[in-house]
């Protein structure tokens, strides 16, 4: 996620910010339980007790994340049509460019040729560092076809609260940069 994030950074995510209504939005950064789409189903779980205790230790910022959860920007939400590129280089959904000047300097907005229309109830996700980000274009052929499903979204990370220096509001800078999708996407 880098320039966003670097790594080291501990980002204060905001659990509740989908709990009552609200999904997640275009250019929202957001951490998800990668099982069942970046990951087998059936990955390896920590057991009750040990979960419970990673997760409190993770909250604390004194353990790390469990193995199995991510961060990354969303791009496409359900019924958007995300492709690349444009004959600029840029990222197409629903036939509008994105700008997306979070990209880590130097990179494309993707090496990998795509075109999803993104299910219902499913997020599509890139890292911002495109050229070393492990993403939805690497789970294409995957079931869910690299989308996210909303359930295994943990919360929207909102701010990054360590290291002191680094501290940062994560703002989504290219929501609202693509209508909502329509029978034209």
């Amino acid at each position: 996620m880098a320039p966003t994030l670097r790594v080291g950074d501990r980002v204060l995510v905001n659990k509740l910010a989908y709990r009552f209504g609200d999904r997640p939005e275009r250019g929202d950064v957001v951490v998800f339980d990668g099982r069942g789409s970046f990951l087998p189903a059936d990955a390896a779980d920590d057991g009750v007790l040990r979960g419970l205790s990673r997760r409190f230790g993770s909250a604390l910022g004194l353990s790390d994340p469990s193995d199995t959860e991510y961060v990354k920007r969303v791009v496409g939400v359900g019924g958007d049509r995300v492709r690349c590129c444009d004959g600029r280089g840029r990222l197409v959904v629903n036939g509008e460019p994105l700008t997306e000047a979070y990209l880590h300097p130097g990179d494309v907005a993707s090496a990998v040729r795509f075109d999803i229309r993104v299910p219902e109830g499913r997020l599509w996700v890139m890292g911002d560092h495109r050229s070393d980000s492990s993403d939805s274009r690497d789970h294409l052929g995957q079931p869910g076809g690299g989308t996210v499903p909303l359930g295994r979204v943990i919360g929207r990370a909102d701010w990054t609260g360590w290291p002191p220096g680094r501290w940062t509001a994560l703002s989504a800078p290219s929501r609202g940069t693509a209508p909502k999708a329509d029978a034209r996407g």
